[in-house]
């Protein structure tokens, strides 16, 4: 029997149009199709939803992994437990450092993705952000941004740089924008930029917010900040970490009313910590303690990443912030994907497409995994 030939029978499959339709799904030689092959393994399926497999394009780490250690066994580390997890593609996000360690960091992830796509690229959030907003980034690190070096970067990583994060209001940021944004998603993020800079960053090209709320001024009546210039432009896609704890529930559902679901990307921010027990981790080169789902830096209060893995994100938004499931599959494949210009390729169920595929219960709990193409072992 070919382990990539499956029939999926009597499933709620989340179609192009981002509805649920029951009906049957096949893949043949690991690719969906409009008809079973001859030799296909049944995968119990009757009454589970099938959706498109999560796309995280904002995460620094999980399972004891970093993405910046720069190795390919974290590298697979990483991508093994993501996948057992219903996340199958991956743009994990770097930390402010060197050039020099960025660079290796680039060299590792360029040279992973040439035997493995699930890593679908990369999320430069530092070093060009505000030394007033640096959250658990490294201040030593932060610097100037720079499109020379943001272009020697892209370089060594073959061109995986999907996102790159920006203070507009520091030294030379609209400059940067404007030079930058061919190169890569120009993001606003760990800034302490007010409305009419991040308006003027977004007329230059920027098209993206980095953890919406996070590490930026937030919405005041007077003074109304990056996220209502965001707002304003259309173009303009944003993140926001679903966890809750770091954007409380009735803002999530606030800020999907405000932009709408075609513009909201849900992440985790998740480091290392994710999927740990208790204790001390690192995020770029600082402790971080891990209590529960909440990571903070050691004075207990600086929340320092996520300690949850999307698809733990995904259901609290469901079950807990109450938004439609429909709604958070497409905040968490389709808009992901599409933020990274990977929408041909992953974040969609259609005839055609190599299967990324998570079959879920009516209780969001995970039943199995393809990626790739292929079935996975899944967590339960």
């Amino acid at each position: 029997m070919n382990n990539n030939n499956f029939i999926i029978n009597n499933a709620n499959i989340f179609m192009p149009d981002c509805e649920f339709k029951s009906g049957n799904l096949y893949i043949s030689n690991g690719v969906i199709s409009n008809e079973p092959a001859g030799d296909s393994q049944i995968l119990e399926s009757e009454n589970l939803y099938i959706i498109p497999g999560l796309t995280d394009i904002h995460f620094h780490g999980c399972n004891g992994h970093d993405f910046c250690d720069g190795t390919f066994e974290s590298l697979e580390a990483i991508t093994q437990y993501e996948a057992q997890n219903g996340i199958t593609s991956i743009c994990p996000a770097t930390m402010t450092l060197s050039e020099e360690d960025l660079t290796r960091v680039m060299k590792a992830a360029r040279k992973f993705h040439e035997s493995n796509s699930a890593l679908a690229g990369i999320n430069l959030e530092g070093p060009f952000i505000s030394p007033a907003k640096p959250g658990a980034q490294n201040p030593k690190y932060i610097i100037k941004p720079d499109v020379n070096m943001l272009t020697r970067l892209q370089d060594s990583s073959g061109g995986l740089i999907k996102i790159a994060v920006v203070a507009p209001e520091v030294d030379n940021g609209l400059e940067f924008v404007s030079q930058a944004k061919n190169i890569a998603n120009i993001s606003l993020g760990h800034t302490a930029c007010n409305y009419e800079t991040a308006s003027q960053a977004f007329s230059l090209g920027a098209n993206h917010l980095t953890h919406t709320y996070n590490a930026m001024n937030p919405i005041n009546h007077r003074d109304p900040g990056p996220v209502i210039a965001a707002l304003e432009n259309k173009n303009v896609m944003i993140e926001i970490i679903c966890d809750g704890l770091h954007v409380h529930p009735s803002i999530v559902k606030a800020t999907l009313k405000l932009f709408g679901d075609d513009r909201v990307i849900f992440i985790s921010d998740s480091t290392e910590a994710a999927g740990m027990k208790d204790g001390v981790y690192k995020l770029g080169g600082l402790d971080v303690i891990k209590k529960g789902n909440k990571a903070t830096l050691t004075d207990g209060k600086t929340l320092a990443g996520g300690a949850c893995n999307l698809m733990e994100c995904f259901r609290t938004t469901v079950k807990i912030m109450n938004i439609s499931l429909e709604t958070a599959v497409k905040c968490s494949s389709v808009n992901p994907a599409k933020c990274i210009n990977s929408l041909d390729s992953i974040g969609v169920i259609e005839s055609g497409r190599i299967a990324n595929l998570a079959a879920l219960d009516k209780e969001l709990n995970l039943k199995w995994v393809i990626q790739g193409g292929s079935l996975i072992d899944s967590t339960k």
